[in-house]
């Protein structure tokens, strides 16, 4: 069903390794040969500075660093005999993004001009080396819904000056835009966040700000915390920003992103676009009912999208990591490096006995809420703690059992017309990190509370469900209001939250579950899953410590 992968081309850099030892033929993979963790105690360290985080890495205070970006880190991690490398193209994209709510851009013609004025592909080039590839649409090539038939913009300042003066616009003395209605352009702010973060996309922003301003778009880059900046996008309260997402193996990201009906507070359309052609398509291509009617709105969405730009696709970044040669049992594919769940799962010392497992995060978690969080450093830490009932398969990304161990897809008639109908039957004897046992009941409260208060980062996933039953403690049924061939990811998807916790939780916007205690083990907070790590203390400035959870249900198998 999937796909082969873009071919990652070549650089005359000294190149990748890929090294690991979990390796299996496509449609072979075995989740039994990861019965862990094997690791007792994980810390993710965080090291915002790219050269403090290589400098860990060499001096052996590191384990594993992923999302490596700098071309020079690469190279010279590449002749290193203490690590191994690992590539994959993955399902980054990298966007500039305008409120377009307000002028200046709700002008259409201002932002088809300012794409064509970024100079793409010199700017990767310079800054990657050919470790990334320039962005023409609204998914990763990566992706098995990639459209590459779309309008372009090539690169071309004059071009975008005559398509602005064509429009009605002037310059001013100072050589400002001016509207065709004479309002000027006031100056832009372009968040970023702070060169010690991400050198590399700070470097963008006042790259981006500079081509900007030469077609007379008055624009600085305002680097800043990143949390910050989270924050402000989620008020809305910016004129332009950068911003990279980690997209998944389905499209269903092109409906989060840029549906009217995702324009809300804390919800994921940041440009604030809205338009009626593209709603509609955006809605065929949620409740597609098979994969060609999903692949035919998917084209058609992204070949809207490149008519509308709400935003600017800039370029698709490949996934690098280093793993210390002193560790064995990592996992890399042609999908996958090596900082993957999996590996952490596998991992135990090439030689000698067990050891903590040091593992580089780049940026404080922001709020460890499960409800409100939404950053990847937040994530990376959340992932290993919740579990969802279904994975993916990491050689073919289909869909694997999890802790659901099965499931049946119906469609039946309902009160307003055909229907999906979800039966997931849980796995038994999954326990909470403290000790209580996983049930149907707290999937369906987790489903509830996320419906129940419209959720905004859980919204997409659950506001097309209209029951959810529990005939007995481990079988969940899903009744949707429709039919869409998405439902089985965006349900089974949704990391399961503990209801003997979740409903004790008065305000879940301002939860902060990682400085509760937990009310009968002193040892836990109020961060409880069922995944194969526990969460321990949170040092800012310093890491996150979690360890293996001697109750995952995988790791029992062993």
């Amino acid at each position: 069903m999937r796909k082969a992968l873009f071919a990652l081309f070549l650089t005359t850099a000294a190149f990748i390794l890929l090294s690991a030892s979990h390796r299996a033929a496509a449609g072979a993979f075995d989740p039994e040969a990861f019965a862990g963790p094997k690791v007792r105690d994980l810390y993710l360290v965080i090291i915002r500075d790219p050269d403090a985080q290589l400098l860990a890495l060499n001096r052996g205070k590191a384990d594993i660093l992923g999302d490596l970006h700098r071309p020079v880190d690469v190279d010279a991690l590449s002749k290193s005999p203490a690590v191994d490398l690992s590539i994959a193209s993955g399902f980054h994209g990298f966007f500039l993004g305008f409120n377009v709510r307000t002028f200046p851009w709700n002008s259409l013609d201002l932002r088809r001009s300012a794409w064509q004025a970024l100079p793409r592909e010199r700017m990767v080039r310079d800054l990657f080396a050919g470790y990334a590839e320039p962005l023409s649409t609204f998914l990763p090539p990566v992706s098995p819904y990639f459209e590459p038939d779309v309008t372009a913009y090539p690169h071309d300042p004059e071009a975008a000056r005559k398509r602005l003066a064509d429009g009605g616009w002037t310059w001013g003395s100072d050589g400002v835009l001016v509207s065709p209605d004479g309002k000027k352009v006031p100056p832009q702010k372009l968040l970023c966040p702070t060169a010690s973060t991400a050198p590399t996309t700070a470097e963008m922003a006042v790259r981006m700000a500079g081509a900007l301003s030469s077609i007379g778009i008055p624009v600085e880059a305002e680097p800043m915390d990143f949390s910050t900046m989270i924050s402000r996008l989620d008020e809305r309260d910016f004129q332009m920003y950068v911003l990279a997402w980690q997209m998944t193996r389905d499209p269903d990201s092109l409906y989060a992103f840029y549906s009217s009906k995702m324009d809300i507070r804390g919800g994921y359309n940041m440009p604030g676009i809205s338009d009626p052609a593209l709603d509609e398509v955006l809605d065929r291509l949620r409740f597609a009912p098979d994969e060609a009617a999903a692949r035919t709105a998917a084209s058609e969405a992204q070949k809207l999208l490149s008519d509308l730009v709400p935003v600017v696709p800039v370029y698709s970044r490949y996934t690098i990591s280093a793993v210390s040669k002193q560790w064995k049992g990592t996992l890399v594919t042609d999908r996958v490096t090596a900082d993957n769940t999996w590996s952490l799962l596998a991992m135990e010392p090439a030689s000698g006995p067990m050891k903590p497992l040091y593992l580089v995060q780049a940026d404080e978690p922001r709020a460890l809420n499960p409800f409100t969080s939404s950053s990847a450093y937040d994530w990376q830490v959340l992932g290993l703690i919740y579990d969802s009932l279904i994975a993916v398969d990491p050689y073919t990304l289909e869909t694997i059992p999890w802790l659901a161990e099965s499931w049946t897809i119906a469609t039946e008639e309902g009160p307003s017309g055909p229907r999906t109908v979800l039966t997931f039957r849980l796995r038994e004897g999954v326990e909470w990190h403290d000790g209580m046992p996983l049930a149907a009941a707290d999937a369906a409260f987790t489903y509830e509370t996320l419906r129940k208060n419209a959720v905004p980062r859980y919204f997409d996933n659950v506001d097309n469900i209209e029951t959810v039953e529990t005939p007995d403690d481990r079988t969940l049924k899903v009744i949707m209001k429709n039919v869409s061939f998405w439902h089985l990811h965006r349900v089974g998807g949704i990391s399961i939250l503990p209801r003997h916790v979740i409903e004790k939780v008065a305000d879940w916007r301002s939860w902060l579950p990682a400085s509760e205690k937990h009310p009968s083990d002193s040892t836990l907070t109020g961060l409880v899953g069922t995944g194969p790590f526990v969460f321990r203390e949170y040092r800012p400035g310093e890491y996150v410590r979690l360890s293996g959870n001697e109750r995952f249900w995988l790791g029992r198998k062993r």
